[in-house]
């Protein structure tokens, strides 16, 4: 491998950013591609779009050759605000699904050790979690604190991050007086179709096990399939 690719492969995969090592097995030549970093009429496109979701390396045949692809993307994160009964359920099936996951309360009655056991706990603003671990394009934020002082900063964040799923949970009544709030903190009204709420896949769950399950449906889905473009 050429040193000056491994070099900023290596570098892509310390700051968190996916990359792809595209080899030529013809003539053993070489090029690194960045999500978001190639052309359309790239004859690997659609490929370069699928690795990147599923995560997988190996070989293309395509008209043109045959190419394997080193595939480097950042282990999926999500990140719950709020340590409420739902956070309690989401977790362990979160973590067996092979997300790293953090849970965000300042609220101390909710946020114990007892109810999150393991590590993944942080009783701490938002704010200050965010600033030493920030949100990237592949980490999903599910808020469901139910209250704004806790939920808005977090969502906001994602937004402009470009995390890969933004949840909140709450009614749809709910949902359009957090716009309301997201309008005057100028947030950019094009976002706000990315956000989930009420939060989950449509499934008709009501208890907290079953609305967790919801979530985990929608994040996944959001990590692994392309979104759907209108007809």
């Amino acid at each position: 491998m050429d040193l000056s690719l491994l070099t900023r492969l290596n570098q892509h995969r310390a700051e968190r950013q996916a990359a792809i090592l595209v080899t030529d097995m013809a003539s053993g030549a070489q090029r690194l591609v960045q999500k978001d970093g190639f052309a359309d009429n790239d004859p690997l496109a659609g490929e370069f779009e699928k690795r990147f979701r599923s995560g997988k390396s190996g070989t293309v045949e395509t008209e043109n050759g045959t190419f394997f692809l080193t595939v480097s993307v950042p282990s999926p994160r999500l990140v719950i605000i709020g340590a409420v009964h739902i956070s309690q359920a989401l977790v362990p099936m979160a973590e067996i699904a092979g997300l790293d996951v953090t849970v965000i309360d300042p609220r101390t009655a909710f946020a114990t050790e007892d109810r999150f056991p393991g590590g993944a706990l942080k009783a701490e603003w938002p704010e200050d979690v965010l600033k030493e671990a920030p949100l990237d394009a592949y980490t999903a934020v599910a808020a469901v604190t139910h209250d704004p002082k806790i939920d808005d900063f977090p969502l906001i964040e994602a937004l402009k991050t470009g995390c890969f799923y933004v949840g909140a949970l709450g009614s749809r009544k709910t949902h359009a007086k957090r716009l309301d709030r997201f309008r005057e903190a100028d947030l950019d009204p094009v976002t706000f179709d990315r956000i989930d709420a009420p939060i989950g896949l449509d499934i008709g769950a009501a208890s907290p096990e079953e609305i967790a399950v919801a979530v985990l449906g929608s994040v996944i889905t959001a990590l692994r399939k392309a979104p759907e473009t209108p007809e």
